[in-house]
């Protein structure tokens, strides 16, 4: 199997995440994909020209990283992440979503930033660090929840890599002055599949 990604995209650092934890390394052969640059030879593997985008051993591609994440997970018969039970698990599905909608936001920040400064839009920006922040109080106050104390799951993996993208991109670190969070994501970061794929200061390529 073959996995495009940018080494930059907190999506496609979710699909990396689950290749090594489910120690497919030797299965799926990691590419970088040049995105966001006219006529890139990526466009004719994925036209849409986003990452992650994995085709598999029949040679049929998918894209998003939910997808993507989930295919993996199954391809043992043994999904650790993505416990069929959960799909009617609303409490679950309610924390996943919403790491996912706040990994979105940070996203938005960063690809506004990106932008020359003159062109950058104060209002976004504004919005998305305010939206940052109040999540960030939301997650604070659910560090309890059996679905965060659990063993590793989507909904922790994301909050987990948007975390990592918010302070390493610029928008600062969200752990700051919540100590639950800061706790729990120290805890997280320890697993050797989140060291592996831990982001550099680069510019992000969502």
């Amino acid at each position: 199997m073959k996995l495009y990604v940018t080494f930059t995209s907190p999506y496609a650092r979710l699909a990396r995440i689950l290749v090594l934890e489910k120690a497919l390394e030797d299965r799926v052969e990691i590419i970088a994909a040049k995105t966001r640059a006219v006529d890139s030879p990526y466009y004719q593997v994925n036209p849409s020209g986003r990452v992650p985008y994995l085709i598999d051993d029949s040679g049929v591609g998918m894209e998003d990283s939910q997808l993507i994440c989930a295919y993996l997970d199954n391809l043992d018969g043994k999904p650790r992440f993505h416990d069929p039970r959960r799909q009617t698990d609303w409490a679950y599905q309610r924390l996943e979503f919403a790491a996912r909608n706040m990994c979105e936001g940070i996203c938005v920040w960063v690809r506004e930033m990106a932008r020359p400064a003159g062109e950058r839009s104060p209002t976004t920006l504004a919005h998305e660090v305010a939206r940052a922040q109040r999540m960030a109080d939301v997650f604070e106050g659910r560090m309890a929840d059996p679905v965060i104390l659990g063993a590793p799951n989507m909904a922790q993996l994301i909050l987990a890599v948007a975390l990592d993208v918010a302070r390493k991109r610029g928008l600062g670190d969200l752990t700051t002055g919540r100590q639950q969070l800061a706790n729990w994501m120290n805890s997280l970061s320890a697993l050797p599949s989140m060291q592996k794929t831990a982001p550099s200061s680069h510019r992000m390529q969502p």
